[in-house]
């Protein structure tokens, strides 16, 4: 989701959020409160506590469009420092360019100008904040560096809260593995464990440069096994509970213009990443989310392949502390009806 360049164009100032957005909104009851709060919210820079949090941290989350349109998700590490803010309009990071990362692999085909969407992620304070943008800079040795378009704060709903800290030992990455529609047993026990996933998603195959169009990645969470593996005659389906969030529905909107959406799960025990290609539609009936008490909607992803990279990341993270929000669902869902006329 991107701004448009500074200009003098003339007419109304196109709304922060696109047409898929704006109609998941309507939906929602919610537009034109929306349209209000986007004037607000969505901003053309990163305000000093975002650039405060992505300066400080040892991963980052992006997102990016391969030449087919595919979303890619992934996971940057490096010291707390690797990510600069030179000033409130450009991001630099300081990252290897791994060409076996399919995220960064489309980012190097596509070069300056290619649209990226970028989270950066403290999961043991829960903060997050978003920036979407275009990459102005990009090589084996300058790193990667983005101009903002769009900043913007989420809030800590959903976030298992978790540490990192330096592998005990480190060995060397082992080669990409490639996975077909069907994943394998492995990729299929780690999606069965996990209780956060993060989504890539676009407004197109080639988003344009008007307000609110580009690309995005957020998070997911939920207890472990949230995300429920289903075979089918058609292939490998994943099943994705949609909570109540910030009525942005920047992921779902993306989706409803543009049904394809790029899947990152860590390994948060071994630093591997799985990075999954999907293909999406949203589901709405009470049936279709009623494994998920609290869950408004469920996001039907259809596994079109798959790339496993063990020990990608230098990083290990200290057991989970769950978000509070799961309980209270639980509750919510058992609790007794009351009495007639109580």
């Amino acid at each position: 989701m991107t701004a448009l360049p500074a200009g003098g164009s003339e007419g109304p100032t196109p709304s922060a959020w696109h047409a898929g957005e704006q109609a998941l909104q309507a939906r929602a009851g919610v537009h034109e409160r929306m349209a209000a709060v986007g004037e607000v919210v969505m901003r053309d820079h990163m305000p000093d506590q975002h650039r405060e949090l992505f300066e400080k941290l040892p991963t980052l989350l992006l997102g990016a469009l391969d030449a087919q349109g595919q979303p890619w998700a992934t996971m940057l590490a490096g010291p707390p420092g690797f990510v600069h803010t030179p000033h409130a309009q450009r991001m630099d990071i300081a990252a290897a360019i791994d060409p076996a990362d399919p995220a960064l692999a489309a980012l190097a085909a596509h070069g300056t100008g290619a649209p990226v969407g970028v989270l950066g992620l403290e999961p043991h304070t829960r903060r997050r904040n978003r920036m979407n943008g275009h990459v102005v800079r990009w090589g084996a040795q300058q790193g990667l560096s983005i101009t903002v378009a769009q900043s913007f704060g989420n809030c800590p709903k959903y976030i298992q809260a978790r540490a990192p800290g330096l592998r005990a030992a480190v060995t060397p990455p082992q080669p990409a593995q490639p996975l077909g529609q069907s994943l394998d047993a492995a990729a299929l026990t780690l999606i069965a464990r996990s209780d956060t996933l993060f989504i890539a998603s676009a407004s197109a195959a080639r988003p344009g440069v008007q307000r609110g169009e580009g690309v995005d990645i957020s998070h997911r969470g939920g207890e472990p096994g949230f995300v429920l593996a289903k075979h089918t005659a058609e292939g490998l389906e994943l099943w994705l509970p949609d909570y109540p969030g910030n009525l942005f529905f920047n992921t779902l909107g993306n989706l409803a213009q543009h049904p394809l959406a790029g899947l990152l799960w860590v390994d948060y025990e071994d630093g591997g990443l799985l990075h999954v290609a999907a293909r999406a539609e949203l589901l709405w009936g009470e049936t279709d989310r009623a494994p998920w008490p609290g869950a408004q909607r469920v996001l039907r992803l259809q596994v079109l392949g798959g790339v496993w990279r063990a020990q990608a990341l230098p990083w290990r993270w200290t057991a989970a502390q769950p978000a509070p929000q799961f309980s209270a669902m639980r509750q919510a869902a058992t609790a007794a009806p009351a009495a007639p006329g109580a």
